[in-house]
């Protein structure tokens, strides 16, 4: 067995790789970056090297530094994770050239399924079947929207080396093929350093269907069930379920049996997964099931399938790196129950899901025994803009998947943040009667996204208020308090909620000591309110701050911290409502910003390439004429 371990990663995955090296009694090394000097894996880890600046290409996307760090640290071997060079054959070689154990597939089959289009016609030989589309090696502009419209539309741009939903846009129209083709090479090539793309055919009724496979170096080759990842958001997964709802018996053996045929037709050693699109329009049948993808590491969702298996694939994993044979056979493995998973990101849904960053003053939740929660961060923590944005996976195993549901809604309407935002509220949300009912696809949260991503209102205002009134209460003798002519005593009392001005009724009996449990009160007296996952801020209306320009004035800030990618107007130029302007770029994830108003540009702040802050000043539209 592996002795000592380096993490080439960080977050929620690092920590989960050190719980169970701790249990098998390896030591751990992990790596940072400048922004993760003080990151929960590094205060978990038994030791930490620190290898460069905060932007990954610096740090965690730098193999010659990750292998000295192993090296200088006498670690046996290198776990990769998921994400950065988790399937970067290249790294994984250079790792065996320096004599270190690489936990993860070998290089060879890393690159045969790295690139999306040779990975789809080495499939389409094992007789696996695939998504019709365009796999060939052309790449100009012309020659791909020409397959686009052969292909016909909707279709769906893919990089070719891509993953995590980075570099991926689908496309409804001829006319907007163009600019979804370069926004799409430009993530690209942020994120992989390479902007070759594929173009597939979009499913209208698609699930995600997906198989975790594992192999060792002994020709063993399992697969331990499907997981269902339909629900997604801008092809990102947000809510994973184990098993897949609505699969029988004969399709699950057909989907399996074409999932071992993939990773038989690479000599596959270690963990890996399956992805298949599925048209669901006639429920899941295994003739309208195909190939998307292999994924060659380990999956952020890999949780589900460990609750409903009993198999710590971490385990298995340095294991058979350590040159052991899987511990179980195929019969020996069995689905016990249900279990779903919900990503927890630090992003405001109401906001566009524009990412959040700074220090977590306030993070909890109320997690029952079974519930399982794997943070990235921890109270007082800070969320960083470097990386993606997950702060923690919420899992939940049940013996069926209503029971499963009900425990995981609640997990997520208990979460707790501040001043950070998050997207636990529309997790809660999400897990509704569409979802138990089945009726959910991949195209779900795009189609009811306004419904969704609202925040709802504050509920009982009148009673949450009491705490504003609580300090001034006191100071009235209580017999003057709300007095009215004709009524009872009672007090309509001016406040606002997140900045906006409403009002509340105000119960005057027993005011002050009712609510505790209800919010916190910050150091300026403000009411902190958590409410199905929501945070709500109250204040007295006097006391609200003023607020920054607004989008509608014409001023364009930065909605958060970033890089410029696209400046697409000059000064002086005349613009049109909604078009795009300028893009940033934050936790790998391009954001567009569109003029608000027809009119002309009569401030240009910024440039391609820029490093901006939140709230920086970008530009300046004025209406015409004006």
């Amino acid at each position: 067995m592996i002795g000592s371990l380096l993490i080439a990663n960080r977050g929620e995955i690092a920590c989960r790789i050190i719980r169970t090296a701790r249990r098998l009694g390896i030591r751990t090394v992990a790596v940072y970056s400048d922004a993760d000097a003080k990151a929960l894996h590094v205060r978990e880890a038994d030791e930490a090297v620190h290898i460069g600046p905060s932007p990954p290409s610096e740090s965690y996307l730098v193999g010659d530094r990750i292998i000295a760090a192993a090296q200088a640290s006498g670690a046996d071997a290198i776990h990769p994770g998921y994400g950065f060079l988790s399937e970067n054959a290249a790294f994984a070689q250079a790792v065996i050239d320096a004599r270190l154990i690489w936990v993860g597939p070998n290089p060879a089959s890393i690159a045969a399924m790295g690139m999306k289009d040779a990975a789809k016609r080495l499939m389409a030989d094992a007789g696996v079947p695939v998504t019709p589309g365009y796999l060939g090696d052309d790449q100009d502009p012309d020659r791909l929207k020409a397959e686009a419209d052969a292909i016909g539309y909707p279709v769906l741009i893919k990089a070719v080396a891509g993953g995590g939903g980075k570099g991926m846009r689908r496309v409804d129209k001829a006319a907007d093929f163009a600019e979804a083709l370069r926004s799409c090479r430009r993530e690209a090539q942020s994120a992989f350093g390479d902007d070759r793309v594929l173009i597939e055919k979009y499913v209208l009724s698609p699930r995600h269907i997906e198989v975790q496979l594992f192999g060792d170096s002994h020709g063993n080759i399992v697969h331990l069930f499907e997981r269902d990842c339909s629900l997604q958001r801008r092809h990102q997964k947000v809510i994973e379920e184990a098993p897949a709802r609505g699969m029988d018996p004969a399709t699950r053996e057909a989907i399996c049996a074409a999932a071992v045929r993939a990773a038989r037709a690479v000599a596959y050693v270690g963990a890996g997964t399956v992805e298949f699109i599925a048209d669901a329009s006639q429920g899941l049948r295994a003739d309208r099931i195909w190939f998307m993808e292999m994924n060659t590491r380990l999956q952020v969702e890999h949780p589900v399938t460990e609750e409903i298996t009993g198999v710590d694939l971490v385990e298995w994993q340095l294991r058979v790196a350590s040159g052991e044979a899987l511990p179980r056979k195929q019969e020996e493995l069995a689905i016990n129950g249900h279990a779903i998973e919900a990503r927890l990101y630090a992003e405001d849904p109401a906001n566009n899901f524009l990412p959040s960053t700074g220090k977590l003053e306030i993070f909890s939740l109320k997690a029952e025994d079974g519930d399982r929660v794997e943070q990235a961060v921890a109270q007082d923590d800070a969320v960083s803009p470097f990386y993606d944005p997950m702060i923690a996976k919420l899992i939940c195993h049940a013996a069926d998947r209503d029971e499963a549901i009900n425990r995981l809604r609640a997990l997520c309407a208990s979460v707790e943040t501040w001043p950070v935002k998050t997207n636990a509220g529309f997790l809660a949300r999400l897990l509704n009667e569409d979802f138990r009912r089945g009726s959910a696809d991949t195209g779900y949260i795009a189609q009811h996204i306004e419904r969704l991503a609202a925040k709802p209102p504050l509920q009982k205002l009148g009673e949450l208020a009491g705490m504003l009134a609580a300090p001034w209460l006191d100071l009235v003798p209580p017999a003057l308090r709300g007095v009215r002519l004709n009524g009872p005593h009672q007090t309509r009392m001016a406040l606002t909620v997140d900045g906006q001005t409403d009002s509340a009724n105000l119960d005057m009996e027993g005011v002050p000591n009712e609510h505790a449990a209800h919010g916190r009160r910050l150091s300026d007296g403000r009411i902190l309110v958590q409410q199905e996952g929501e945070t709500y801020v109250l204040a007295l209306a006097d006391t609200r701050a003023a607020q920054g320009s607004a989008a509608s004035d014409g001023v364009i800030r930065s909605p958060m911290p970033g890089r410029v990618t696209v400046v697409n107007v000059e000064k002086g130029a005349l613009v049109a409502k909604g078009q795009k302007l300028v893009a940033v770029e934050a936790m790998k994830m391009e954001h567009g910003l569109t003029a608000p108003f027809d009119g002309v540009v009569a401030e240009l702040a910024t440039a391609e390439g820029q490093q901006v802050a939140e709230g920086a000043l970008l530009l300046r539209i004025e209406p015409r004429g004006g």
